[in-house]
């Protein structure tokens, strides 16, 4: 018989009654019930009871188990009576009649029992992974997402890509985040750079030749952590391939992530591929965000138009944005429900939220609330038409300049859905955002600066981008690119691009946002240079690993489905990371630490 197990804690079935076999594994629950003591013991695949009577030979050794010690058992499978059958368990049918026992490891008195499904402070948490880790929920996670990548892996081995592996020790990138560097012991006052992405490799692989490429890939960006983005590092799926035009790369994608989430839905509804385009535009018009929730039925609509009519007297939405975000059915809700998202508002720095009650008098459509009177008839109607709201409904405005208006709408769209249950559960629901600007304006450093991602291929014709003067900023911050997301239940899953393998256009790409020809040579000659050698049409994609899988998983924090997080400070609490480096080390690497004042 083996030393440690001849079965796993989830293997044994009624067939194996009669057996004598060997399980080991940690004391998940101890029992004692009238002199009978139970252990629940489990392992990686699953738990099984097991008993002992007080005359048994190891009673005395069992007795003195505790929670999470590690214990050999050896015995005999026996069949539970019918009603004690525990049929939550795949080993609920049997149970093991000790007979021996090996205490392999005692566990000290635990900072959070691995039992039950209690909350705990998130220090405790990660000071303690090891042991978090154990708890059902958490190691579920982590299988989910073992076995999601696999399945990403299978499905682009299937559709002809290539897994290959990028540097990690790399040159400083503008990605939209700080780099972490690395510095160099052989050349005094150099750094490395961690990837942010394996943006610049991945388009020289397709200079290369090698076409279809991906790779699970780690990133490493030195960003505030939130819900949804882990601080420091995430993993990606990366994919890029030549030849191939925007459409392309969308019929591609799409049944990967199709049949990945078809795969793990676990009952809940899929929408099918192809997936709704939506414009940058658009979006941010009708969900006031580039990351919309089409579970979500409300659309926000443009009422600035009607707020400038000379017959509507409310002079604070004068010269103003207006969204109005509707709320069906609303009218007939207690004025505490308009007070608490007035608060909500403001604590979102906005003066608040106004609103209407819309109401039938007499066939006519009417509007009741604060600034109703300030409002028409006809305005009232207009404003219904546009917002496609009815009697019964009330609609609320956000005012304010266009990019701040249509924030703010965003944000109340998604209150008010919550509020009245309108989200639709138990559904992924998908659409691509394309179109979006090559350009914004940097109100703060006054100048244009790149939108998104700067290797982005323009929609605009060659020799016009070329003759780009600084004349013409209205003209440039019109610019489009062929760049698009991928957004599921208003989360970003997916962002990629044409790319612009030109090396002329490049320059002039980066000139328009303020970098000189020679700092874009200094800082990008690898890629530029490559470009000049002949360089095929490509375009490619990021998939974020871990927000896939929080959808998935039923998650709302990234940090459910990592196995070892940093805090939001980014800290290692179990490593003790970051840690300060030996006075040998910084020689070695010619650094000295230079304290911020305090």
């Amino acid at each position: 018989m083996h030393a440690y197990r001849t079965h796993t804690c989830g293997q044994l079935r009624k067939s194996d009654v009669g057996q004598t076999v060997r399980l080991s594994g940690w004391v998940h629950r101890r029992r004692d019930h009238g002199g009978l003591i139970f252990i629940d013991l489990r392992d990686h695949y699953g738990i099984t009871q097991c008993v002992i009577e007080p005359d048994g030979n190891v009673f005395a050794v069992v007795d003195t188990a505790r929670s999470e010690w590690v214990l050999t058992l050896t015995g005999r499978v026996v069949a539970r009576p019918d009603d004690t059958v525990n049929k939550d368990l795949p080993t609920g049918a049997v149970e093991l009649r000790i007979d021996d026992v090996t205490v392999q490891s005692q566990a000290q008195e635990l900072p959070l029992p691995v039992f039950g499904d209690m909350d705990y402070p998130e220090e405790t948490r990660l000071t303690y992974r090891f042991l978090d880790l154990r708890r059902e929920r958490l190691h579920k996670n982590i299988m989910l997402r073992s076995n999601i990548i696999r399945s990403l892996r299978n499905r682009m081995h299937d559709h002809g890509f290539t897994e290959f592996q990028t540097p990690i020790l790399t040159a400083s990138s503008p990605e939209g985040a700080r780099d972490f560097l690395v510095p160099s012991r052989r050349y005094p006052g150099e750094f490395y750079a961690l990837p942010q992405a394996p943006q610049q490799f991945k388009q020289l692989i397709q200079v290369a030749g090698f076409d279809r490429y991906f790779q699970i890939a780690p990133c490493f960006r030195d960003e505030d952590g939130r819900a949804d983005r882990s601080p420091g590092e995430f993993y990606q799926l990366d994919v890029e391939m030549s030849f191939v035009t925007q459409d392309d790369v969308f019929a591609t994608i799409e049944p990967v992530l199709q049949g990945v989430f078809e795969q793990f839905a676990d009952g809940r509804t899929v929408d099918k591929a192809p997936y709704p385009r939506i414009p940058y535009a658009e979006a941010l018009l009708k969900y006031g965000s580039d990351k919309p929730d089409l579970r979500n039925p409300i659309l926000i609509c443009d009422l600035s138009a009607v707020f400038a009519r000379a017959d509507v007297e409310f002079k604070a939405f004068k010269n103003k944005t207006v969204r109005g975000i509707p709320a069906p059915g609303a009218a007939g809700l207690p004025r505490s429900f308009f007070d608490k998202l007035n608060e909500w508002a403001r604590s979102e720095g906005a003066p608040g939220l106004g609103y209407i009650l819309l109401e039938d008098e007499g066939g006519a459509l009417i509007g009741k609330g604060p600034i109703a009177k300030f409002i028409p008839p006809a305005a009232i109607a207009e404003m219904a038409k546009l917002a496609n709201v009815k009697a019964g409904d009330a609609l609320f405005f956000a005012a304010d300049k266009e990019e701040r208006a249509a924030t703010l709408a965003g944000l109340a769209r998604t209150r008010i859905g919550r509020d009245l249950n309108l989200i639709e559960q138990g559904r992924f629901r998908f659409c691509w955002v394309v179109d979006y600007p090559m350009y914004e304006w940097n109100e703060e450093e006054k100048r244009i600066d790149f939108s998104h991602n700067p290797f982005s291929m323009p929609q605009y014709d060659r020799e016009k981008f070329l003759a780009f003067h600084s004349g013409d900023k209205d003209e440039i911050l019109g610019l489009k690119v062929f760049q698009y997301d991928i957004v599921c239940n208003g989360y970003e899953m997916l962002s990629g691009a044409i790319r612009n393998r030109d090396p002329e256009v490049m320059l002039k790409a980066f000139e328009i946002a303020g970098y000189a020809r020679a700092e874009t040579e200094a800082r990008f000659g690898g890629m530029l240079n490559a470009f000049r050698y002949g360089a095929p049409p490509h375009g490619g994609l990021a998939v974020g690993l871990e927000r896939t899988v929080m959808l998935l998983a039923g998650e709302e924090n990234i940090r459910e489905v990592t196995m070892f997080p940093l805090t939001q400070q980014g800290q290692d609490l179990l490593m003790r990371a970051p840690s300060p480096a030996s006075a040998k080390q910084l020689k070695e690497l010619h650094l000295k630490i230079v304290y911020p004042e305090t």
